[in-house]
């Protein structure tokens, strides 16, 4: 036997169904709170490199690996759009 139920209702009104807690007030206070330190970093330093250490600790073995991640993205996608 197959059921099928449509409800119509808010992403509002589906959490508090659900019984899942608001966070909306603790989500905006993150978002304001990475925007301040972004802000303070752009502030601070024009260096990419010194800005993206500031923001995490990652030590250079995961910044090498991160710089890798980009350069190769950039390459895939520079040689994809040239096959078209």
């Amino acid at each position: 036997m197959k059921l099928h139920i449509d409800l119509e209702m808010t992403p509002d009104e589906a959490r508090r169904v659900m019984g899942l807690p608001d966070i909306a007030a603790m989500q905006d206070r993150i978002v304001a709170e990475v925007e301040k330190q972004m802000t303070e970093a752009i502030k601070s330093s024009a260096d990419p490199e010194a800005m993206l250490k500031t923001w995490f600790t990652w030590g250079n073995q995961g910044m090498e690996q991160f710089q890798r991640f980009v350069r190769d993205t950039a390459r895939t996608t520079t040689r994809d759009r040239g096959s078209r």
